[in-house]
């Protein structure tokens, strides 16, 4: 069940034979209401399991939908190499997606067993490989910075002193006697420690920021950028940029290299912040930490990236 469907759609503001990318496709809830709107529409997915599921919705499209097996911050070259820029908007829906929580085999979730994977792209470096290899103040850092987890020593020297992990319950278990854990408590504290590793194995940050300069740079003045996201480093990362590219702060960070001070705005943000109301959260609990940022392009060049 997409988040903020609505929303997004009107921010995007669709008119009919314009060309939209669904740069994070999952199920393809946002890809849908796109194409009911009438846009030829361009679908990112690093996942081959959702590239696998979208195939009928490419059939049924007659040729309305292209699906494409890539990181949303390829969009960029995927586009050029198929004479697709510039484009009218861009969505984003950041983050671990719904299928990917709700299959235990794919290894994101405490709350029911499974391999411990956490792998958007089902390659590379799994979360127990990381566990199991990484050092004690590596995995610490990764606790501390990417899931804000306060006491990230004890739970990775908890986890050091628990390996080999294999399975998510397993790593659960850890976190929880680490932190204490009862029944009753309204958030359980492994929820921290799975964001985390999860974020670091698929370079979530990384990919947001080189996502949102992509985006910048294959859309036409006029375009739109829509973007979901789900927890607070996301969100600051999103704000930040906007802020940046319509003039409104100065500098730079980590994920987002500081510019040339003088760059004419690249963008203008479209009212504020979004959340889900209500009614939404009541069908959908996962809306319930979701918010959407909207900027429309200006005509000013794309900012230098990664320039001082």
């Amino acid at each position: 069940m997409p988040v903020l469907l609505h929303e997004v759609i009107d921010a995007l503001a669709i008119a009919p034979g314009e060309v939209h990318v669904d740069a994070t496709f999952g199920a393809g809830g946002y890809t849908r209401a796109m194409l009911a709107g009438g846009a030829q529409v361009i679908a990112f997915d690093r996942d081959p399991d959702a590239i696998a599921g979208g195939a009928p919705l490419v059939d049924q499209s007659t040729g309305a939908l292209r699906l494409i097996h890539a990181v949303f911050s390829a969009i960029e070259a995927e586009l050029e190499q198929r004479e697709a820029v510039p484009v009218d908007g861009v969505v984003m829906d950041i983050g671990v997606s719904s299928m990917q929580l709700d299959q235990p085999a794919r290894g994101f979730s405490f709350q029911s067993e499974g391999p411990l994977d956490m792998r958007m792209s089902q390659s590379g470096t799994s979360a127990a490989e990381f566990l199991n290899e990484a050092d004690e103040a590596e995995i610490a850092d990764v606790l501390h910075e990417f899931g804000e987890e306060p006491r990230a020593r004890r739970v990775a020297r908890a986890i050091v002193a628990a390996r080999p992990l294999t399975t998510t319950l397993e790593l659960a278990t850890v976190v929880r006697r680490a932190l204490g854990y009862r029944p009753h408590d309204k958030k359980d504290p492994s929820t921290r420690t799975f964001q985390a590793i999860r974020i670091h194995l698929n370079r979530e940050l990384d990919e947001l920021a080189d996502g949102l300069a992509a985006a910048e740079r294959v859309l036409k003045p006029g375009g739109r950028l829509a973007v979901v996201t789900f927890h607070s480093l996301e969100d600051r990362l999103v704000k930040r940029f906007f802020r940046e590219r319509s003039g409104g702060l100065p500098g730079g960070s980590r994920h987002l290299p500081q510019v040339a001070a003088k760059a004419a705005p690249s963008f203008e943000t479209i009212g504020r912040a979004v959340r889900a109301g209500d009614d939404e959260i009541a069908r959908n609990p996962r809306a319930r930490s979701a918010t959407l940022r909207v900027a429309q392009r200006t005509s000013a060049a794309p900012w230098p990236v990664g320039e001082a």
